[in-house]
Protein backbone atom coordinates (compact mmCIF):
# COMPACT_ATOMS: atom_id res chain seq x y z
CA UNK A 1 0.00 0.00 0.00
CA UNK A 2 1.36 3.54 -1.22
CA UNK A 3 0.93 6.27 1.39
CA UNK A 4 -1.09 9.23 0.32
CA UNK A 5 0.37 12.30 -0.55
CA UNK A 6 -0.48 14.47 2.63
CA UNK A 7 -2.67 17.31 1.33
CA UNK A 8 -5.34 14.45 0.43
CA UNK A 9 -5.89 14.38 3.87
CA UNK A 10 -8.33 16.47 5.44
CA UNK A 11 -7.76 18.33 8.96
CA UNK A 12 -9.24 16.14 12.05
CA UNK A 13 -12.85 17.51 13.27
CA UNK A 14 -11.79 16.27 16.35
CA UNK A 15 -8.44 18.43 16.61
CA UNK A 16 -8.77 20.85 19.66
CA UNK A 17 -9.63 24.09 18.46
CA UNK A 18 -8.20 26.06 21.44
CA UNK A 19 -5.89 28.65 20.32
CA UNK A 20 -2.01 29.37 21.63
CA UNK A 21 0.29 31.86 21.42
CA UNK A 22 2.72 32.38 18.87
CA UNK A 23 5.47 31.43 21.14
CA UNK A 24 3.74 28.17 22.99
CA UNK A 25 3.79 27.17 19.29
CA UNK A 26 6.78 27.64 18.53
CA UNK A 27 8.23 25.55 21.78
CA UNK A 28 5.86 22.87 20.73
CA UNK A 29 6.90 22.09 17.48
CA UNK A 30 10.42 22.30 19.01
CA UNK A 31 10.17 19.91 21.32
CA UNK A 32 11.75 22.35 24.46
CA UNK A 33 9.30 20.39 26.55
CA UNK A 34 9.01 17.89 27.47
CA UNK A 35 12.34 17.58 27.06
CA UNK A 36 12.54 13.82 26.78
CA UNK A 37 13.09 13.68 23.01
CA UNK A 38 16.49 16.03 22.79
CA UNK A 39 17.41 14.54 26.48
CA UNK A 40 18.18 11.51 24.17
CA UNK A 41 20.04 12.71 21.89
CA UNK A 42 21.80 15.02 24.71
CA UNK A 43 23.46 12.51 27.01
CA UNK A 44 25.32 10.34 24.43
CA UNK A 45 26.75 13.39 22.98
CA UNK A 46 28.03 14.70 26.20
CA UNK A 47 29.19 11.03 27.62
CA UNK A 48 31.19 11.03 23.62
CA UNK A 49 32.00 15.07 24.98
CA UNK A 50 33.46 13.19 28.06
CA UNK A 51 35.55 11.07 26.16
CA UNK A 52 37.60 13.11 24.01
CA UNK A 53 38.43 15.09 26.44
CA UNK A 54 39.57 13.02 28.87
CA UNK A 55 37.12 14.67 31.35
CA UNK A 56 35.43 17.66 31.80
CA UNK A 57 35.67 19.53 28.59
CA UNK A 58 35.31 23.22 29.38
CA UNK A 59 31.76 25.39 29.95
CA UNK A 60 32.55 26.63 26.60
CA UNK A 61 32.29 23.02 24.52
CA UNK A 62 29.45 22.00 27.82
CA UNK A 63 27.34 24.74 26.54
CA UNK A 64 27.90 24.35 22.86
CA UNK A 65 26.58 20.64 22.80
CA UNK A 66 23.48 21.08 25.39
CA UNK A 67 21.99 23.86 23.31
CA UNK A 68 22.82 22.12 19.93
CA UNK A 69 21.31 19.04 20.71
CA UNK A 70 18.08 21.33 21.97
CA UNK A 71 18.26 23.00 18.74
CA UNK A 72 18.80 20.60 16.22
CA UNK A 73 16.27 17.95 17.95
CA UNK A 74 13.84 20.86 17.91
CA UNK A 75 14.83 21.84 13.88
CA UNK A 76 14.75 18.42 13.09
CA UNK A 77 10.99 17.88 14.28
CA UNK A 78 10.43 21.22 12.46
CA UNK A 79 11.22 19.36 9.45
CA UNK A 80 9.36 16.19 10.13
CA UNK A 81 6.03 18.03 11.25
CA UNK A 82 6.08 19.73 7.66
CA UNK A 83 6.78 16.86 5.91
CA UNK A 84 4.34 14.99 8.19
CA UNK A 85 1.48 17.56 8.00
CA UNK A 86 -0.97 15.88 6.47
CA UNK A 87 -0.21 12.30 8.06
CA UNK A 88 -0.35 13.67 11.61
CA UNK A 89 -4.18 14.65 10.84
CA UNK A 90 -4.66 10.73 10.95
CA UNK A 91 -2.90 9.45 14.15
CA UNK A 92 -5.11 9.92 17.28
CA UNK A 93 -1.13 11.11 19.01
CA UNK A 94 -0.34 13.65 16.85
CA UNK A 95 -3.65 15.78 16.28
CA UNK A 96 -3.11 18.41 18.55
CA UNK A 97 0.64 19.29 16.89
CA UNK A 98 0.50 22.93 15.59
CA UNK A 99 0.53 21.94 11.97
CA UNK A 100 -2.17 18.94 12.03
CA UNK A 101 -4.11 21.14 14.10
CA UNK A 102 -4.27 24.36 11.65
CA UNK A 103 -2.97 26.63 14.83
CA UNK A 104 0.70 26.76 13.17
CA UNK A 105 1.16 27.39 8.83
CA UNK A 106 4.37 25.07 7.07
CA UNK A 107 6.28 28.79 6.46
CA UNK A 108 6.22 29.74 9.91
CA UNK A 109 7.23 26.30 11.04
CA UNK A 110 9.89 26.25 8.62
CA UNK A 111 11.25 29.72 9.49
CA UNK A 112 11.43 28.10 13.36
CA UNK A 113 13.57 25.29 12.09
CA UNK A 114 15.51 27.64 10.33
CA UNK A 115 16.51 29.45 13.08
CA UNK A 116 17.35 26.57 14.74
CA UNK A 117 19.47 25.41 12.23
CA UNK A 118 21.56 29.00 12.03
CA UNK A 119 21.75 29.32 15.59
CA UNK A 120 23.32 25.65 15.72
CA UNK A 121 25.65 26.60 12.85
CA UNK A 122 26.97 29.50 14.72
CA UNK A 123 27.68 27.36 17.88
CA UNK A 124 29.39 24.79 15.37
CA UNK A 125 31.53 28.40 13.93
CA UNK A 126 33.27 28.53 17.55
CA UNK A 127 34.63 25.50 17.28
CA UNK A 128 36.90 23.81 14.50
CA UNK A 129 36.97 23.28 11.14
CA UNK A 130 35.88 19.45 11.39
CA UNK A 131 32.98 20.04 13.42
CA UNK A 132 31.67 22.26 10.91
CA UNK A 133 31.74 19.57 7.98
CA UNK A 134 30.40 17.14 10.79
CA UNK A 135 27.29 19.12 10.99
CA UNK A 136 26.55 19.32 7.07
CA UNK A 137 25.80 15.46 7.08
CA UNK A 138 24.01 16.16 10.35
CA UNK A 139 21.41 18.26 8.88
CA UNK A 140 21.25 16.45 5.75
CA UNK A 141 20.09 13.48 7.65
CA UNK A 142 17.24 15.35 10.03
CA UNK A 143 15.78 16.46 6.42
CA UNK A 144 16.17 13.30 5.11
CA UNK A 145 14.27 11.20 7.67
CA UNK A 146 10.84 12.34 6.99
CA UNK A 147 10.75 11.39 4.02
CA UNK A 148 12.25 7.91 4.51
CA UNK A 149 9.17 6.75 6.26
CA UNK A 150 7.34 6.85 2.74
CA UNK A 151 9.66 3.85 0.94
CA UNK A 152 12.55 2.86 4.24
CA UNK A 153 11.30 -0.35 6.18
CA UNK A 154 13.59 1.06 9.10
CA UNK A 155 13.56 4.94 8.92
CA UNK A 156 14.02 4.59 12.47
CA UNK A 157 17.82 3.65 11.54
CA UNK A 158 18.23 6.97 9.22
CA UNK A 159 16.95 8.89 12.48
CA UNK A 160 19.92 7.85 14.05
CA UNK A 161 21.85 7.69 11.95
CA UNK A 162 21.04 11.63 11.73
CA UNK A 163 20.81 12.59 15.88
CA UNK A 164 24.03 10.22 16.95
CA UNK A 165 26.39 12.74 14.77
CA UNK A 166 26.77 14.58 17.84
CA UNK A 167 28.94 12.04 18.97
CA UNK A 168 31.56 12.28 16.06
CA UNK A 169 31.46 16.00 16.31
CA UNK A 170 32.30 15.84 20.00
CA UNK A 171 35.73 13.78 19.30
CA UNK A 172 36.19 16.60 16.41
CA UNK A 173 35.93 19.75 19.02
CA UNK A 174 38.17 17.68 21.64
CA UNK A 175 40.52 15.99 19.68
CA UNK A 176 40.40 17.43 16.24
CA UNK A 177 39.72 14.42 14.59
CA UNK A 178 37.31 10.93 15.16
CA UNK A 179 38.54 7.56 15.56
CA UNK A 180 37.59 4.20 15.42
CA UNK A 181 36.18 4.17 18.87
CA UNK A 182 33.78 7.50 18.20
CA UNK A 183 32.61 5.27 15.13
CA UNK A 184 31.93 2.58 17.43
CA UNK A 185 29.89 4.66 19.78
CA UNK A 186 27.98 6.27 16.74
CA UNK A 187 26.86 2.76 15.51
CA UNK A 188 25.91 1.83 19.52
CA UNK A 189 23.51 5.00 19.38
CA UNK A 190 22.01 4.14 15.98
CA UNK A 191 21.20 1.29 18.17
CA UNK A 192 19.77 2.99 20.90
CA UNK A 193 18.03 5.00 18.60
CA UNK A 194 16.07 2.01 17.13
CA UNK A 195 15.39 0.87 20.20
CA UNK A 196 13.06 4.10 21.48
CA UNK A 197 11.65 5.16 18.43
CA UNK A 198 10.60 1.59 17.60
CA UNK A 199 8.90 2.14 21.43
CA UNK A 200 7.07 5.18 19.87
CA UNK A 201 6.32 3.61 16.61
CA UNK A 202 4.86 0.72 18.72
CA UNK A 203 2.12 3.61 19.83
CA UNK A 204 0.91 4.54 16.44
CA UNK A 205 1.35 1.24 14.96
CA UNK A 206 -2.66 1.02 13.93
CA UNK A 207 -2.80 4.09 12.30
CA UNK A 208 0.21 4.15 10.60
CA UNK A 209 -1.09 0.87 8.94
CA UNK A 210 -3.76 2.88 7.80
CA UNK A 211 -1.55 5.62 6.05
CA UNK A 212 0.87 3.46 4.49
CA UNK A 213 3.68 5.14 6.62
CA UNK A 214 6.41 2.47 7.27
CA UNK A 215 8.40 2.17 10.78
CA UNK A 216 10.49 -0.36 12.36
CA UNK A 217 7.19 -0.97 14.72
CA UNK A 218 5.70 -2.63 11.73
CA UNK A 219 8.67 -4.34 10.12
CA UNK A 220 9.26 -6.13 13.01
CA UNK A 221 5.84 -7.62 13.70
CA UNK A 222 5.35 -9.94 16.09
CA UNK A 223 9.48 -9.38 16.99
CA UNK A 224 8.51 -5.93 17.79
CA UNK A 225 9.57 -6.77 21.72
CA UNK A 226 12.55 -8.42 21.08
CA UNK A 227 13.57 -6.23 18.49
CA UNK A 228 13.26 -3.22 21.20
CA UNK A 229 15.27 -5.10 23.87
CA UNK A 230 17.98 -6.52 21.32
CA UNK A 231 18.80 -3.39 19.91
CA UNK A 232 18.90 -1.67 23.61
CA UNK A 233 21.44 -4.50 24.74
CA UNK A 234 23.47 -3.88 21.31
CA UNK A 235 23.74 -0.02 22.58
CA UNK A 236 24.54 -1.36 25.70
CA UNK A 237 27.53 -3.74 24.74
CA UNK A 238 29.65 -1.65 22.40
CA UNK A 239 28.91 1.04 24.87
CA UNK A 240 30.39 -0.85 27.28
CA UNK A 241 33.38 -2.26 25.39
CA UNK A 242 34.51 1.01 24.54
CA UNK A 243 34.59 2.86 27.65
CA UNK A 244 35.46 0.36 30.22
CA UNK A 245 39.21 0.79 28.79
CA UNK A 246 39.54 3.83 28.96
CA UNK A 247 38.39 5.45 31.66
CA UNK A 248 40.46 5.94 35.21
CA UNK A 249 38.08 4.74 37.31
CA UNK A 250 35.74 1.55 35.97
CA UNK A 251 33.84 1.65 39.43
CA UNK A 252 31.20 3.96 38.55
CA UNK A 253 30.96 3.49 34.98
CA UNK A 254 30.23 0.02 35.84
CA UNK A 255 27.34 0.84 38.37
CA UNK A 256 25.91 3.46 35.32
CA UNK A 257 26.03 0.25 33.05
CA UNK A 258 24.22 -1.67 35.83
CA UNK A 259 21.39 1.16 36.13
CA UNK A 260 21.20 0.89 32.80
CA UNK A 261 20.49 -2.72 32.24
CA UNK A 262 17.81 -2.09 34.82
CA UNK A 263 16.13 0.14 32.59
CA UNK A 264 16.04 -2.33 29.76
CA UNK A 265 14.17 -4.84 31.89
CA UNK A 266 11.91 -2.17 33.05
CA UNK A 267 11.23 -1.50 29.51
CA UNK A 268 10.35 -4.76 28.75
CA UNK A 269 7.71 -4.90 31.38
CA UNK A 270 6.49 -1.72 29.78
CA UNK A 271 6.45 -2.67 26.49
CA UNK A 272 5.17 -6.31 26.43
CA UNK A 273 1.62 -5.83 26.36
CA UNK A 274 2.12 -4.20 23.32
CA UNK A 275 -0.42 -1.43 24.99
CA UNK A 276 -0.16 2.20 23.78
CA UNK A 277 0.10 3.75 27.19
CA UNK A 278 2.99 0.98 28.31
CA UNK A 279 5.17 1.99 25.06
CA UNK A 280 4.49 5.85 25.26
CA UNK A 281 5.72 5.30 28.97
CA UNK A 282 8.84 3.50 27.44
CA UNK A 283 9.72 5.89 25.37
CA UNK A 284 9.36 9.29 27.40
CA UNK A 285 11.66 7.66 30.05
CA UNK A 286 14.25 5.86 27.78
CA UNK A 287 16.66 8.50 27.85
CA UNK A 288 17.05 7.69 31.45
CA UNK A 289 19.39 4.65 30.00
CA UNK A 290 21.96 6.95 28.51
CA UNK A 291 21.59 9.38 31.26
CA UNK A 292 22.87 6.29 33.56
CA UNK A 293 25.88 5.80 31.50
CA UNK A 294 26.80 9.34 31.54
CA UNK A 295 26.44 10.16 35.18
CA UNK A 296 28.96 6.38 35.51
CA UNK A 297 31.09 8.13 32.86
CA UNK A 298 31.86 11.76 34.47
CA UNK A 299 32.24 9.91 37.69
CA UNK A 300 34.54 7.97 36.78
CA UNK A 301 36.52 11.13 35.96
CA UNK A 302 36.42 12.74 39.11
Amino acid sequence: MSAPLPNAFPLNPDAPTARRSAWSLRFELLRVWPPFGWLVLMWPTLAALWLGAGGWPGWHLLAVFVLGSLLMHGAGCCINDVADCGFDRCVKRTIARPLASGQMSARDALATGAAATLVSLGLALTMNWLVVAWSVPALFMAVFYPYSKRFFSMPQAVLGAAFGLGIPMAYAATRGSVPLEALWLYLGKIALTIGYDTEYAMVDRDDDLKIGMKTSAITLGRFDVAGVIGFFCLYWLIWLAVLAPRVPNAVPLYVGFAVAAAQIVWHWMQIRGRTRAGCFRAFCQSHWMSAAVFAGLALAYL
